[in-house]
């Protein structure tokens, strides 16, 4: 039985891995315990930038991280403890096929952790491999029957790369395929999945530019009764401009409910401290920044719809 989950939802997310070592710090597998324990020290950065947002307007409610158990899991006790929305990883970081981060042991994961929402990220091209998208979907309704047999909500972060035949059609124009390509098939996809028995509480979506194209998205993802399934705008590194124009798209949108964006909130803050040019408070109050700037531009952009 699904849950649903139709309230604002706006998360900050750092789940990320192999990028994140590697991006960051340029530490190559396997990290030694030093290097392990700074990429977690940085990622409670992070963290500490999200409870300052809560001390400058951000509705404790709707708030909430997304952070993986191998460098985040003290974050995930803490955040629990103090009653936060709560998210973590279940795929294995990196890969172009779906599997589980922990393998069979999955499940035993998921039950430590108590997440308010397992995430999945997964990539899902329905003109894709057809073998490629069941042995996915197999797997990922298994995890969406756990979830939901066990009271956990499941958040869907949904990519759609281009095929390589798509690419050539649209002669590598990543724009044109985003503009003009991508929006059916994240609605084929969504379709497909559901089919397969995969019943997301939320989606998260890649940013979308026109306003209906969120509204194509959001019917597919609420169609045959599924009214309380909610989406939200995840950010793909994009600038500031970029995810400012996705919020604007979708909130106006009954059924987007919010976003999750990473990046683009903490990446500039943390290479600043790095590189010794911010110091850890002007690093922290940066990312509470970006973080309560999404929030208002979400909720402006509805408000103002709202009085059109």
């Amino acid at each position: 039985m699904r849950l649903g989950y139709d309230r604002q939802l706006y998360v900050l997310p750092f789940d990320h891995r192999a990028s994140f070592a590697t991006g960051l710090f340029g530490f190559k597998p396997p990290l030694t315990r030093e290097q392990t324990a700074m990429v977690a020290a940085t990622k409670q950065v992070v963290y500490d930038g999200f409870k300052l947002a809560l001390t400058r307007g951000v509705p404790a409610e709707a708030a909430g991280i997304l952070v993986d158990e191998e460098f985040g899991a003290a974050i995930l006790r803490d955040a629990r403890e103090q009653h936060f929305i709560t998210c973590a990883p279940a795929e294995k970081s990196g890969q172009e096929e779906f599997a589980f981060e922990y393998g069979d042991r999955w499940k035993e994961h998921i039950a430590a952790l108590a997440p308010t929402f397992v995430k999945v990220l997964v990539r899902y091209n329905p003109e894709s491999d057809k073998g490629l998208n069941r042995r996915q979907a197999s797997r990922l309704k298994e995890l969406s029957d756990h979830c939901h047999q066990n009271g956990r909500r499941f958040m869907f972060e949904l990519l759609v790369p281009a095929t390589h035949e798509q690419s050539d059609r649209l002669n590598d124009d990543r724009g044109l395929y985003d503009r003009d390509l991508r929006p059916s098939l994240m609605v084929a996809a969504i379709k497909e999945l559901q089919q397969a028995g995969v019943e997301p509480d939320i989606w998260k979506i890649e940013g979308l530019d026109r306003r209906g194209d969120c509204e194509a998205v959001v019917a597919a993802a609420r169609r045959d009764g599924r009214g309380d399934v909610g989406c939200i705008v995840l950010g793909r590194g994009s600038d500031e401009a970029g995810i400012i124009a996705w919020l604007r798209a979708a909130a106006p949108v009954r059924g987007f409910v919010g976003f999750a964006i990473g990046r683009t909130s903490f990446w500039a803050a943390l290479v600043g401290l790095r590189d010794n040019t911010l110091t850890r408070e002007a690093a922290v109050a940066l990312i509470a920044d970006r973080y309560v700037e999404w929030v208002l531009t979400f909720t402006a952009a509805r408000e103002e719809s709202d009085h059109e």
